[in-house]
């Protein structure tokens, strides 16, 4: 049985007891504990199911390799399903349940699976869940979706909070090993900012338990004289239980902190995540220690050589009374020495090698009186629930039993393999190491830069050296070669010198034994989350799918949420040997970020409820508001829709504020349309391909329109562009387009042209702006004073800076009304200050404020185009009449070459036309002009749509803006508009200007 034993426990704190709860059971740890070294020494060793046979499952890792301790963890608003046991650290009152079972863990009906197994093997269900189709709706989808997922997704409100962080660096050093202290330091001793994590609550890494020296001193005084001289130095950051959880492009690591996952009734954020930019990556991730691929090699009990010797030193926890080891190399005996120094007994090593000589490792068993058979391996573990004997075999035989022996545990080795993910998260490659079999980094093929250098560098185990000594030569050279990368000089001081006893090779065994038959295949398992066996990798090379990226999503093999780490390396082996093929030509899957798995909480951030979509307010927000404001939400935006008078309806506010607008003064509260500064000495270059018209051609002082395509060549935004100085320009986007402009603007600097000299700077919320329109505009701003706006000190489509009534503006002399009209920036702080200035100079000239729907309607008497509107993602400028707003001149623009494919030059595409009612009455938006006969499906041919439609009180009737089929070739037409409830609208069509078509009340 699983224990507590009366020693060891260096990472406990036996002064401080802990209550915790599993499925409701109260059990007992201590501080320092995690929750998988707490289930073991309360003799809880089975602690889940698998997901397709549902057989039982116990640890089998120390860390975040883990497949099978899944577990629910705590209750309401801090419940969270598929929390890893051997990275939970323990606290008073941790609640866990395990999952994936019913009605119980001990006796659990799906456990039926495992007895249909030979009907249920790799693939079973693409090949049954299609016939016969009609039970697909009312049979097996249901089953599936019953029987997807690990856990329970939580049903009330997070009650944590969450953040995220920026941090900047010179060098990151991922791992807080001995390797990753030597990398940071060396880094350090230079001068460069140096941030070093580790995801775990301990520095030191394996080396403090798997022992050894470094210059003559124990490895764990080492590691505590590392950490103080770290801390002592000003220039370095350390964090714990912090990890790396993904490397991007130009030096973006993604950090994952969890903060108080180990003291929840502590305050502040539960988990933060990390954005930093490091001038160079230092991966000290490890190696992660590979099982042996046995029948029954799943039955709790059977565990990873290492976690079992993490265990015992860390915490002071047997896994069994009497544990045999089997093993393809030396390391292995490091725990069968640690668990006969714990007064435990190890009846046998298995060791699948034959060596001419005893290795030390060997020699040092067998003098601890340790029995030591090499050449031979488990032929099957014996038990249900948890291990009871494991039957001998010869490994180069066929498993025939040589031998049953009695044993509660098995810890087993096949090896190591470099944790290698972050190195290949942005392209790093790897190379086969015959000698150790398995994949490392390749540093001549190393994550590089936008200039061609390499960012990211691997040290110690995570690049293949797996003895400290040349852990600690391979992580100074990569702190070093880190630093030098990034402009610092680093010393001659040399790397410290690590000892650890010899070791004889390994041996790759990826099948013990090597000539196991269809039976014992059938049952050595390779992903214990998911299932997969070896016969199940055969099967799939036998039925064709040879790359592995096919055999993985046929079998499932490493899409747990383990990611393979403990099994896609036996994963590769076994297809390379079923296909005939070397491991190296098989390749590898592919490794993406995250390295384990982010809570949904920390993606989030502080994104959530009234955040998640913050709602911006201009400056004049609350003046509206107080002033009978009926708010429309337009982007992030709260916008007025119409300024409703008591006595007044909405309709009847709108009427009034457009025929004031046109006949007195309106006041329009602009300040939500985006203002972005695109800067620098390629902006005009830049700016020409964004635009279908040319900017860099537009003076210092003048204004253009422009229109802003997407690559498909589709219409994506327009505005006004004004032109601030020779490298300056200020680019208006539509109110929800600001963003979505920014970065797309962003996206084509950073990905297409990286090298021009251009920056771009979202500035909508710095000011405040105020469209003054209508035929006392000119009259308001002069009574203001401070400024000469008449038509010959700024004509239209001209911009100017200057002061009114003591403010400092910026005025474009630009109109969206087809008014005389004014907008005018000032900064946000004065917005509301210039706001109420105009409402008092305008009091005598009939001023007015309206709103969104009165600005809808101006617009659309002058035909003036609403992106949304006359826009939906499959409109081009050319379907809208925008011709002359498409330059002749350069030779391309984003969008360009696809307006120029066949579809895009259709004589047949809708075009935009004026359309007015016979009656005088409003079309319905949005709908329908219907023509001649039916289409294929029965259905009236349609060769129009209504764009955006409204009651003109200008104009005394409805007008409406569309798009139709060969539409200004059919000016005087009459279409046919079915309506709702059985009512047919008829309209005219005709030009889409439907006031003041010359401009000249906009050019007075």
């Amino acid at each position: 049985m699983s224990t507590r034993l009366a020693t060891g426990g260096r990472l406990l704190n036996k002064g401080k007891p802990l209550q915790f709860t599993f499925n409701g059971k109260r059990l007992r740890g201590f501080e320092g504990d995690t929750l998988a070294s707490a289930l073991l020494a309360n003799d809880q060793v089975l602690v889940g199911r698998s997901f397709k046979y549902h057989r039982p499952r116990g640890i089998v890792a120390s860390g975040a390799e883990e497949p099978n301790g899944l577990v629910n963890l705590g209750e309401d608003g801090t419940f969270e399903p598929n929390q890893r046991v051997t990275t939970t650290e323990l606290f008073e009152g941790l609640a866990a349940e395990s999952q994936n079972h019913w009605p119980s863990l001990e006796f659990d009906v799906g456990a039926i699976n495992t007895t249909l197994s030979r009907f249920l093997p790799a693939g079973f269900y693409y090949k049954m869940f299609i016939h016969p189709r009609p039970l697909w709706k009312h049979v097996y989808e249901p089953f599936i979706r019953q029987s997807a997922g690990l856990g329970r997704a939580p049903k009330v409100p997070d009650a944590d909070t969450y953040e995220h962080f920026h941090f900047f660096c010179d060098v990151m050093v991922i791992g807080g090993g001995v390797a990753g202290l030597q990398a940071a330091k060396a880094a350090a001793v230079t001068g460069a900012k140096v941030l070093l994590v580790e995801q775990t609550a301990q520095w030191g890494g394996r080396a403090p338990v798997d022992g050894g020296t470094v210059d003559g001193k124990p490895v764990d005084n080492f590691v505590d004289e590392m950490i103080a001289d770290l801390e002592a130095m000003p220039n370095v950051t350390l964090r714990k239980r912090l990890m790396g959880a993904g490397v991007y492009d130009h030096g973006y690591v993604l950090g994952y902190e969890q903060l108080r996952d180990h003291a929840p009734e502590s305050s502040g954020p539960r988990h933060r995540l990390w954005r930093v930019r490091a001038g160079h990556v230092v991966t000290a991730t490890g190696a992660i220690e590979r099982p042996l691929s046995f029948a029954g090699n799943d039955i709790p009990g059977v565990m990873l050589a290492s976690a079992m010797r993490d265990y015992v030193v860390n915490y002071g926890v047997s896994a069994g009374d009497r544990t045999v080891v089997v093993t393809n190399n030396d390391d292995a005996y490091l725990t069968a020495f640690a668990l006969v120094n714990a007064g435990l007994r190890v009846p046998v090593i298995l060791d699948a090698r034959v060596l001419a000589t005893d290795s030390p490792a060997m020699a040092e068993a067998k003098a601890l009186g340790i029995r030591v058979m090499m050449g031979h391996g488990v032929a099957k573990v014996q038990g249900g629930k948890r291990v009871t004997g494991v039957g001998i075999c010869s490994q180069a035989g066929e498993g025939a039993m040589l031998e049953e022996l009695a044993c509660d545990a098995v810890a087993m080795s096949g090896g190591w393999s470099p944790v290698v993910h972050l190195w290949s998260h942005c392209g790093g490659k790897l190379v086969w190491d015959e000698a150790q079999a398995h994949f490392r980094p390749d540093v001549d093929k190393a994550p590089t830069g936008a200039a061609g250098e390499a960012f990211v560098s691997p040290a110690g185990a995570a690049a293949g050296d797996l003895r400290l000594a040349d852990v600690l030569r391979s992580a100074d050279q990569a702190g070093k070669a880190a630093a030098e990368a990034v402009g610092f000089k680093h010393t001659r001081a040399q790397a410290p010198v690590g000892e650890t006893p010899e070791e004889a090779p390994m041996m790759p065994v990826w099948l013990m034994p090597q000539g196991a038959g269809a039976a014992l295949r059938s049952k050595a398992w390779l992903d214990y989350q998911n299932d997969v066996k070896v016969s199940d990798v055969q099967l799939a090379a036998q039925e064709g799918f040879e790359s592995v990226e096919h055999a993985k999503r046929y079998t499932t093999l490493g899409m747990a949420t383990d990611q393979g780490k403990l099994s896609n390396i036996n994963g590769l082996a076994t297809l390379a040997g079923a296909l005939g093929s070397n491991i190296p030509d098989v390749g590898t899957t592919t490794f993406r970020p995250p390295y384990t798995p982010i809570s949904m909480g920390a993606i989030a951030g502080e994104a959530r409820g009234a955040v998640f979509q913050p709602i911006h307010r201009t400056p004049m927000h609350d003046w509206h508001d107080a002033n009978g404001a009926e708010w429309e939400p337009v982007g992030q935006w709260r916008r007025p829709y119409a300024y409703v008078r008591e006595g007044e309806s909405t309709h009847d506010a709108v009427m009034r504020e457009t025929k004031n607008a046109r006949e007195n003064l309106g006041l329009l509260d602009a300040s939500t349309l985006g203002k972005l500064i695109v800067k620098g000495p390629d902006a005009g270059r830049f700016l020409d391909m964004l635009y279908t018209n040319m900017m860099s051609t537009l003076k210092p002082g003048k204004c253009r329109y422009g229109l802003m395509c997407s690559e498909n060549g589709f219409l994506i935004d327009d505005g006004v562009v004004a032109r601030i100085d020779a490298d300056t320009f200020l680019c208006h986007t539509t109110t929800g387009g600001a963003e979505r402009i920014h970065q797309h603007m962003e996206e084509w600097l950073q990905t297409e042209w990286w090298d021009w000299k251009v920056w771009v700077a979202n500035v909508t919320e710095q000011y405040a702006q105020v469209a003054v329109v209508g035929p006392n505009a000119r009259k308001a701003l002069e009574k203001l004073g401070g400024m000469d706006v008449s038509k010959e000190a700024l004509g239209f489509m001209e911009w100017v800076d200057g002061e009114l009534a003591g403010f400092k503006v910026r005025v474009y002399r630009i109109s969206f009304s087809g008014e005389l009209s004014y907008e005018i920036a000032v900064d946000a702080g004065q917005g509301q200050a210039f706001w109420d200035a105009l409402m008092v100079v305008g009091h005598d000239l009939g001023v007015m404020p309206y709103g969104t729907e009165a600005l809808h309607i101006l617009r659309a008497e002058k035909g003036f185009i609403m992106i949304g509107d006359e826009t939906d993602g499959t409109v081009i400028p050319q379907d809208l009449g925008l011709d002359w707003a498409i330059s002749k001149k350069k030779d391309d623009y984003l969008g360009k070459r696809a307006q120029e494919r066949t579809h895009m030059t259709d004589p047949e595409r809708w075009k935009l036309v004026g359309l007015e009612t016979l009656s005088g009455a409003v079309l319905p938006d949005g709908a329908y002009a219907v023509g001649e006969g039916v289409n294929a499906n029965g259905q009236r041919t349609v060769i129009g749509r209504v764009t955006s439609s409204y009651h003109s009180p200008n104009l005394g009737k409805g007008i409406a803006m569309g798009l139709v089929l060969h539409g200004p070739d059919r000016m005087g037409e009459v279409l046919e508009f079915p309506g709702t409830e059985g009512a047919t609208f008829k309209a005219r069509i005709v030009d889409p200007v439907f006031y003041d078509k010359h401009g000249e009340k906009a050019n007075v």
